[in-house]
């Protein structure tokens, strides 16, 4: 894949609710894309830290609203399409180098609020887990298909290895 000094760092979000649907996003700008919440790591921050920062920019959820079951044991890396590469983050990044983390929403209802000051998603939705990979932009869909294996355990009830 290439050297990962020129992949964005960041962190990818699956959260599920109680019934194990999964919490997808209807992007603004791809319109039919589809896509778990997920954002660059800034450099005074931990993974940790942005994951929390994320969740709530992206969905409007808070910390206190879940629980951290799980994190991937390695960085998951994509690389953007080349017409892509050249528009986004100025040429400087090939992709994205994600840890992925499973969040369980703890709320009985959905807490979703996309309304925000940079809203990404115009729309969302639960979605069953066996779905998500199908809704998701072709160069991400690798990425999508080895988090899913990485946490089917949880949707199987069955402890990680």
């Amino acid at each position: 894949m290439g050297s990962t000094m020129h992949y964005r760092l960041g962190i990818g979000i699956m959260l599920v609710n109680a019934h194990k649907s999964v919490w997808v996003g209807k992007r603004f700008n791809t319109p039919d894309a589809w896509q778990m919440p997920q954002g660059g790591i800034d450099p005074e921050e931990s993974a940790i830290q942005t994951l929390y920062r994320e969740l709530h920019e992206e969905t409007g959820i808070h910390a206190k609203d879940v629980t951290l079951i799980a994190e991937s044991n390695e960085w998951i890396t994509f690389t953007w399409p080349e017409e892509l590469q050249e528009r986004l983050w100025g040429g400087v990044y090939r992709g994205q180098r994600l840890k992925w983390f499973l969040l369980k929403l703890n709320a009985d209802h959905d807490v979703t609020n996309l309304i925000s000051e940079h809203p990404e998603f115009s729309t969302h939705k639960w979605a069953n887990i066996n779905d998500i990979a199908t809704l998701i932009v072709d160069f991400k869909r690798p990425m999508y298909e080895t988090i899913i294996k990485e946490f089917a355990w949880y949707f199987d009830d069955r402890s990680p290895d």
